[in-house]
């Protein structure tokens, strides 16, 4: 284990082992600033040693790979969890807003200048991932000096994924060519039958259902399947169980294609010394090395220095969001809508600190008014429903 070490400015110096720090602050020449990554702060002057550092970023629309190496060491590994459950909470408010504009609400006037998207918008599943790789990559310059930074890129043909015999002008003509829309298109695909009876219900009226909620899955001709209305109305009521599944979606692959340029050249004015490597070269030399395939793995690969001693242990980081911005539960009893928040502090603790239950340690990641908490850890084991905060 290494700990990490800022002078008494707050800039970083290079990490020490554990025996040191120790020594340190036994002494009172230095203090804990964090506890994980543990970080410790000189409280004397200190130019300090430092080596030159190369940082390896694996971008990914759901995991970062992090990887800090010297030429002889690691000093630094991390797979960070990406947040993907916002496009659901968009639609979900989205459904709330439209049910709040039919209710009989005060008359608010329509406000038409606040429509127009600003030069450069961006989705904001798409912004917050984006924001998250700048934000971990700024933690890690923060407790170590890197001088290098090195980002894999990658660019994805989804038309050459879905056909690689396409080419020429097979580009412009897509699956949905000289239909009127996409419903259409999926009736025709279908045969005008339904997927599940195969015609047994003799229901003459077709729909078209969404295999993944519409919420997550979109329109995709992927995620659109041929239902007549007996079967469709039947799985709404819970009769029928369905087994299609959707077909492999393109999402992933879309967000890299985006994301690996747009995110260089936000680094290039950020930092000093930044690099760009690209996907087909990091598989090359692990491969050539014999490491498995990880994250941070391949971080350590894009960083330049893949054989070098590695660290017996790496981060996990998750990116959870801060607060619940829904003030009131989305269904009301007795045309009453009860506050769906709790206090930001209760009993000196707020939403996903991290606690020690019964010698283990895990997160909050729910609360009551009344001292009772709902501990989890980051993979989603949960360690207790109901506890209770000790006076």
């Amino acid at each position: 284990m290494l700990v990490y070490v800022l002078n008494k400015y707050e800039k970083p110096l290079m990490p020490c082992k554990p025996a040191k720090a120790r020594k340190l602050l036994k002494n009172k020449k230095a203090i804990v600033i964090n506890r994980e990554p543990f970080t410790i702060k000189l409280l004397y002057g200190s130019s300090g040693y430092k080596q030159n550092i190369s940082l390896g970023v694996d971008p990914g629309s759901k995991i970062i790979g992090l990887s800090a190496t010297t030429e002889k060491k690691e000093l630094f590994a991390s797979n960070v969890e990406l947040r993907n459950d916002i496009v659901n909470l968009i639609s979900t408010r989205k459904e709330y807003r439209k049910n709040r504009r039919s209710r009989k609400t005060r008359y608010r006037k329509p406000r038409f200048d606040n429509r127009r998207k600003k030069e450069g918008w961006i989705a904001p599943s798409i912004k917050n991932k984006i924001d998250t790789h700048l934000n971990v990559i700024e933690n890690i310059y923060k407790i170590l000096p890197i001088t290098k930074l090195i980002v894999e890129t990658a660019s994805f043909d989804i038309q050459k994924i879905k056909n690689p015999r396409i080419s020429g002008e097979e580009y412009q003509k897509g699956v949905q060519l000289n239909f009127y829309n996409i419903r259409e298109y999926i009736l025709t695909r279908d045969n005008h039958i339904c997927q599940h009876c195969k015609g047994k219900s003799k229901d003459s009226i077709l729909n078209v259902h969404h295999i993944e909620s519409k919420k997550i899955g979109g329109n995709s001709p992927d995620n659109l399947i041929t239902l007549c209305k007996t079967c469709h109305m039947d799985f709404h009521n819970g009769k029928i169980d369905l087994n299609f599944k959707r077909k492999s979606s393109f999402r992933d692959a879309t967000f890299m294609g985006f994301i690996g340029q747009r995110l260089y050249e936000i680094l290039k004015k950020i930092y000093v010394n930044v690099h760009v490597t690209y996907g087909y070269i990091t598989k090359n030399i692990r491969i050539k090395q014999g490491l498995p395939k990880e994250h941070y793995v391949d971080a350590r690969c894009i960083s330049g220095n893949p054989n070098v001693e590695p660290l017996d242990y790496y981060f996990y980081q998750k990116k959870v969001r801060r607060h619940n911005r829904q003030i009131h539960r989305g269904n009301p009893k007795k045309g009453k809508r009860s506050l769906n928040q709790a206090p930001y502090i209760v009993k000196g603790f707020r939403l996903y600190d991290k606690v020690l239950y019964n010698n283990q340690e895990c997160f909050i990641f729910g609360r009551r008014r009344n001292g009772y908490f709902l501990l989890k850890r980051l993979d989603g084991t949960i360690i207790h429903g109901t506890a209770i905060i000790k006076n």
